[in-house]
């Protein structure tokens, strides 16, 4: 009797234990379905690779005109100084021969730029009195290298900064003949627009040189590189993602063109690919 009492016992135990362990594995499969990766994506591209050159340029207003005086005369009064604005026929200054006045007016709107000899001093007459820029137009004046020569074609756009300021200038002259440090004089002219520059202020010509052709572009972050392949995760239409094997073409720290099983404007994991792996579900969230 004793021996049937605890034989029940033990398969009521046996019960309850499989029960329990169906249970954990009920919540665990549970668990693992609720796994899901957030992710930020971006699409694909097909089109050029680019890299930026750039070389170094001193800036000069596009038009200057000369104030010139024939003979050695006195300044007597200046009435403008440096970096003020003119009407034209404006008077800017009064010269003084013996005891004789004259005034002199500006021959074009324009701002002053160089001023020669201040009140009380004598004018040389082989060098302007004074310059007067007209400022809405400036100029870009550097020099590039032979291999960067290739890439620049009259009118052709590219990007100048000065002091934080980028404006869009177009290639007006290109020297043919090197200076003397081997390198060929550019000049970029650009409108000034709100702006204010300085005559003679340090600038960068911006110049963008083709690298790739017709290539699949994915950001870089995008491309996640092991010991054996590089790879990239694609998101499905099922919130799902393959990882999918590319050969990296050239890598830059922004784009990146590859080759591979996959298609302009397919979606990429960008962002929280960490932990991730082939066919784990995904949530795509918009980027700060």
């Amino acid at each position: 009797m004793k021996k049937s009492i605890g034989a029940i016992g033990l398969i009521l135990m046996l019960f309850v234990l499989a029960a329990c362990t169906e249970d954990d594995n009920e919540s665990a499969e549970e668990t693992q379905e609720e796994v899901i990766t957030s992710v930020q994506t971006e699409e694909v591209e097909e089109g050029e690779l680019t890299r930026e050159r750039t070389f170094n340029a001193r800036l000069e207003p596009s038009q200057t005109t000369p104030i010139m005086i024939e003979q050695p005369l006195e300044v007597d009064t200046l009435e403008v100084n440096v970096g003020d604005t003119v009407e034209e026929d404006e008077t800017v200054a009064e010269l003084t021969l013996d005891g004789n006045t004259q005034s002199v007016d500006a021959p074009e709107a324009g701002e002053v730029i160089q001023i020669q000899a201040g009140e009380g001093e004598n004018i040389d007459p082989e060098e302007p009195f004074m310059l007067i820029a007209d400022t809405d137009e400036w100029k870009a004046e550097g020099s590039a290298s032979e291999s960067m020569l290739n890439l620049l074609n009259i009118d052709d756009e590219v990007e100048v900064t000065v002091s934080g300021e980028e404006k869009t200038a177009a290639i007006t002259n290109i020297d043919q003949i090197p200076d003397d440090t081997g390198l060929y004089p550019v000049t970029a002219t650009f409108e000034a627009g709100d702006a204010s520059f300085i005559s003679g202020a340090v600038a960068k010509i911006t110049v963008e040189e083709t690298v790739e052709s017709d290539a699949l572009l994915v950001p870089t972050e995008a491309v996640v590189e092991s010991e054996r392949e590089s790879f990239v995760f694609v998101v499905t239409d099922e919130e799902t993602v393959e990882q999918r094997e590319v050969s990296v073409i050239t890598m830059q720290s922004r784009q990146t063109a590859i080759e591979g099983d996959i298609e302009a404007g397919e979606e990429i994991v960008i962002t929280g690919q960490s932990g991730l792996e082939d066919g784990d579900a995904v949530e795509v969230v918009k980027g700060e």
